[in-house]
């Protein structure tokens, strides 16, 4: 009599991808004792639940028969300190994209790239110490924590996990483009009455240095919603988690109107720059640049309850 597996059909898909990935990314390295990690970046809009079924891939990918050593980093945990963030938002005071922590501009590039250098070297020994950042702190702004956590060899699989994961930046002309054209599935989002185009491009411009984090990425797994609901769906999923939270917590949380506010400062990050986790960039001299996982992607399409539709590969 067959078994039925304690874990989602979502996460037998990533585990798979990741195993298969893994076993073309060692065939690459000739000394498998010290090569580095397969790294994965995992990229999903809010309440899409990433940080649960990474969680879960992370378990799926320790038992047997696959028997992996998986670390998570989370682009979260690497924010500005509050300090900072305060000065980028009095820097840019009109920028609402700007103000509080979220959107490429608000991380620590440099300790982005100082963990992600250690961690590829991991292998070779020596631990890697990962920050945390509480978003509690300051009234809920957040503040990079004290504590961090210690990630050490062997480590087969190290995943980057975060909404923005694997976004580009796109050509001046390109956001131009795009700002007059709406925004698909969301009739109702007035881009010009919510944001300012110089204020896209300012985001823009900060999100170029990033690239040199998603260089590090050997292959990708992005959960979406159908193409017909992709934005539309996230409300309904931030939403669904929201009361989820405030049912088990005594009611403590956002509004449904908090929620949609919430959900509306990161729809021009969608708009403008979420097609590059499978399209790359293409500079201003009209030159195509595809992502480092290139062929190495997959997509978990998923419903309004999470549920896993299909799968395809990019």
């Amino acid at each position: 009599m067959a078994t039925t597996s304690p874990y989602p059909p979502a996460v037998q898909a990533m585990a798979n991808h990741v195993s298969n990935c893994l076993k073309a990314h060692r065939a690459r390295c000739p000394n498998q004792s010290t090569s580095p990690p397969l790294f994965v970046g995992v990229q999903g809009p809010q309440g899409s639940g990433k940080t649960f079924l990474t969680s879960r891939l992370r378990s799926l990918l320790a038992d047997p028969p696959y028997s992996l050593s998986v670390a998570v980093l989370s682009i979260d945990d690497l924010y500005l300190p509050h300090a900072e963030l305060t000065a980028l938002a009095e820097a840019h005071p009109r920028n609402r994209l700007l103000h509080g922590r979220g959107q490429p501009g608000t991380h620590d590039i440099a300790l982005g790239r100082a963990i992600l250098t250690a961690l590829k070297a991991v292998n070779d020994g020596g631990d890697v110490a990962l920050p945390v950042f509480d978003k509690s702190l300051f009234d809920g702004v957040g503040d990079r924590a004290v504590e961090t956590r210690v990630v050490r060899e062997p480590v087969d699989v190290v995943v980057l996990e975060g909404w923005c994961v694997g976004f580009y930046p796109v050509s001046r002309a390109e956001v131009g483009a795009r700002w007059g054209r709406g925004v698909p599935g969301l009739d109702e989002f007035d881009m010009e009455g919510f944001v300012a185009l110089e204020e896209v491009l300012e985001v823009n411009a900060m999100l170029g240095v990033y690239v040199e984090w998603w260089q590090a990425l050997d292959a990708f797994i992005q959960i979406r919603g159908p193409p017909t609901s992709s934005l539309s769906i996230v409300y309904q999923w931030r939403l669904q988690q929201e009361q989820d939270m405030k049912a088990k917590n005594g009611g403590r949380g956002m509004t449904d109107a908090q929620v949609k506010t919430f959900v509306d400062r990161y729809i021009p990050g969608y708009v403008f720059f979420g097609d590059g986790v499978q399209e790359g960039t293409v500079d201003e001299r009209g030159e195509r640049t595809m992502p480092p996982w290139h062929r190495q992607g997959l997509v978990l399409e998923l419903d309004v309850e999470r549920k896993l539709i299909r799968t395809s590969r990019f």
